[in-house]
C-alpha cells in the first residue's frame, strides 16, 4: 500500500539483463506477502529455486521475531531473518533466538518521547522490547498482546519490573497520531528527534518506528554480508515503503514494488509489479532464467 492508497503497478521488470546475486533481500509486509499475509505456491517455488541456484535469502522485516511464522518456514540454509528494520538479526530455524540485538538505547528513547509529545501532542506510544511489547493505554489497538503492560511510555521506559523487562533491550519506540498525516509526522519527528534516534514508518497509518541511532534494514544487512564476504553489488533488494529506502539505495540492484510509495520508487534501480502479483517471484525467475541461459550459451 503506497501514501494514502494503492500505487498503479509497474507493467514489467526493467529491460536488460539482471545480475545474478550471492544474495537476495526482500522485505515482508507489502512485498514478498499478498495483503492477506500469505506466500502464493509461486513465489514459495521461486524462493526454494534461488536457494538451491546458491543464492543466499534474507528476509528483512520490520516485523518483531514472534510475528515471523508466516515465513518461517520458508527459510532455508542459513536459517536468519533481519527483523525489528535492523534491531535483531534472529534464527528462525532456533525458534526465533537472537543472533544479534542492536537495541535502541533507553535515554534516546525517553528524549525522543519528550521531543515527540512537544512537537505533536497528542502522540502515543508503544515499547518493543525483546521481550514482547508494552503500550500506552492511548495508543490503538492494531495488534493487541494480552500480555502486554499499560502505562506511560516514561513509565515503561523507566521501570525495572518483577519480569526483568526492566533490563529488556529496547528493539524499537512506536509512536502513533491519530491526526497527522503519515508523511508529514515522518517528517516533523524527523526534525524534532532525529538527533536521538533513526525515525522510519512502513504503515499506511500514522505510525512511526524509532530504532538506535545509525540502526536501520541497510546497515544491519551490511554487517550480515560484510561477515559472508558479500559485497553491495552482489545482493538484490526488493521494498515498498520508507523503512526500505535505505536498503534499497545499498543494494547494487533493487526493486521497488508496484504499490509502492514514491520515496521507494526514487530510491530503487528498478521497479517490479505489486505484491499481489508475485512480483518479487517474477525477479527471482528472471535471474535464475539468464543465469541458466549464460550456462547453456
Amino acid at each position: 500500500m503506497g501514501e494514502d492508497g494503492a500505487v498503479t503497478s509497474a507493467p514489467q521488470c526493467p529491460d536488460g539483463p539482471t545480475p545474478t546475486p550471492r544474495l537476495i533481500a526482500t522485505d515482508l509486509d507489502g512485498t514478498l506477502l499478498r495483503d492477506d499475509q500469505s506466500v502464493s505456491p509461486r513465489t514459495v517455488a521461486a524462493l526454494a529455486a534461488a536457494e538451491e541456484a546458491g543464492i543466499e535469502v534474507f528476509f528483512v522485516t520490520g516485523r518483531p521475531a514472534r510475528w515471523m511464522d508466516v515465513v518461517a518456514d520458508h527459510v532455508h540454509g542459513h536459517g536468519l531473518a533481519i527483523c525489528a528494520n535492523g534491531a535483531a538479526v534472529v534464527d528462525l530455524h532456533a525458534g526465533r533466538e537472537f543472533v544479534q540485538v542492536r537495541a535502541l538505547p533507553r535515554t534516546a528513547a525517553l528524549s525522543v518521547v519528550e521531543a515527540l509529545r512537544a512537537a505533536a501532542p497528542g502522540t502515543s506510544f508503544a515499547v518493543e522490547l525483546t521481550t514482547g511489547i508494552n503500550y500506552e493505554p492511548a495508543y490503538p489497538p492494531f495488534f493487541k498482546d494480552p500480555g502486554a503492560r499499560l502505562a506511560a511510555a516514561e513509565q515503561l521506559l523507566q521501570e525495572i519490573t518483577d519480569k526483568g523487562e526492566g533490563s529488556a533491550p529496547v528493539l524499537k519506540l512506536l509512536a502513533h497520531h491519530s491526526e497527522i498525516a503519515p508523511d508529514e509526522f515522518l517528517a516533523l519527528a524527523r526534525s524534532a528527534a532525529d538527533a536521538y534516534a533513526s525515525i522510519t514508518r512502513s504503515s499506511p497509518t500514522s505510525l512511526l518506528e524509532i530504532s538506535g541511532h545509525g540502526v536501520s534494514k541497510a546497515s544491519t544487512l551490511a554487517l550480515c554480508c560484510a561477515e559472508r564476504g558479500i559485497s553491495p553489488d552482489q545482493v538484490v533488494a526488493f521494498g515498498d515503503m520508507p523503512n526500505d529506502v535505505e536498503m534499497l539505495s545499498w543494494a547494487g540492484t533493487s526493486y521497488a514494488m508496484g504499490n509502492a510509495h514514491p520515496d521507494v520508487i526514487a530510491a530503487a534501480s528498478g521497479r517490479t509489479v505489486a505484491n499481489n502479483e508475485d512480483g518479487v517471484a517474477l525477479v527471482i525467475e528472471r535471474i535464475l532464467a539468464e543465469q541458466l541461459a549464460r550456462h547453456e550459451a
